[in-house]
């Protein structure tokens, strides 16, 4: 039941890959508490009532487990019984009544625009002094793919899985646009400027003379030295050494989802409509969005706190 579960939402209802294996891995641990404490009688999803599934969610919570992952859980347990109710004739879903635990608003992490574009120029110049001194050499490739790939992230606001799957043929720098496939497989178009257009190109200069037999059209548009394609941790890494080098970049995380941050709350400071964000991003609901409005406020707070006079009696006081 499990397996067929998993195939459901991989090729029907189009989760992610990442979704699918937390989902997978969600199961199999209620599974294996489930069978430690359905003794002596077989483990039967079937069979399971929601004070059997209560336990196994209150044993986790006092555990310590975060609300992030207790709410996750509980997804997946409504999801996988839902799936049961529909496909195998089960009666009614007993997580439907787990309440989802509430956990505390998080505002996402995000940089500067100055130090923001500190790090891009830092790492473009390099770029370019090694593209000058060896045109084509796998030197040049990396440090002209890396820069690309910030610039990407911060230009474009994709998620790290929707640069992996960048193809050569979605990458159009005549028209200034990439078409991305996001969550659940759609597709969108977000546009960019001539500067980055010009990064591509050069990009893809080095990587065609250095891959002669590169295929252009569905092969990916970001590849490792080797020619085969990117994977996360070497993209992690890029963006993460970069920041790391990059001095008043003090942010609690460093990674890929930091620029796609910085991306959404620099558009929406800068006058962008939220619903323009929210296509940029990739947002099935604007309430995804609407968390960067938040901390656009928060900065707009800050900077009365820091300019107006009147604020600044009122902390002398204080």
């Amino acid at each position: 039941m499990k397996e067929a579960f998993l195939t459901y939402i991989r090729s029907e209802r189009k989760l992610s890959p990442l979704t699918v294996d937390a989902y997978r891995s969600d199961l199999e641990q209620w599974i294996a508490f489930a069978e430690s404490h359905c003794a002596p009688e077989p483990f039967d999803p079937m069979k399971a009532t929601t004070a059997d599934l209560r336990l196994w969610i209150s044993v986790l919570a006092r555990q310590g487990m975060s609300h992030t992952s207790l709410r996750r859980k509980i997804q997946a347990l409504r999801a996988f019984f839902k799936f049961l109710v529909s496909a195998k004739g089960l009666k009614q879903n007993p997580a439907i009544d787990i309440p989802l635990p509430k956990a505390p608003q998080r505002l996402p992490v995000y940089i500067a625009p100055a130090q923001t574009s500190a790090m891009l120029d830092t790492e473009e110049a390099d770029a370019e002094a090694t593209r000058q001194s060896s045109p084509i050499s796998m030197e040049s490739f990396e440090a002209v793919r890396d820069a690309l790939i910030l610039e990407i992230f911060y230009c474009c606001g994709l998620r790290c899985s929707e640069l992996m799957d960048l193809t050569d043929g979605g990458v159009d720098s005549l028209r200034g646009e990439l078409k991305v496939r996001g969550k659940r497989n759609k597709e969108r178009i977000v546009p960019f400027g001539p500067d980055l257009s010009e990064m591509i190109e050069q990009y893809r200069t080095i990587r065609n003379g250095l891959f002669l037999s590169f295929a252009s059209g569905s092969a990916p548009f970001f590849v490792r030295h080797d020619g085969r394609p990117l994977y996360r941790k070497l993209i992690y890494n890029i963006v993460h050494q970069a920041m790391e080098r990059t001095p008043g970049i003090s942010a609690r995380r460093l990674s890929p989802h930091v620029l796609r941050h910085s991306f959404a709350t620099d558009m929406l400071n800068s006058g962008a409509s939220l619903s323009g964000v929210q296509q940029l991003l990739g947002h099935q609901s604007l309430t995804a969005t609407q968390i960067y409005t938040h901390i656009s406020f928060r900065e707009l707070q800050q900077n009365y706190q820091q300019a107006h006079p009147r604020a600044q009696k009122q902390e002398l006081k204080s």
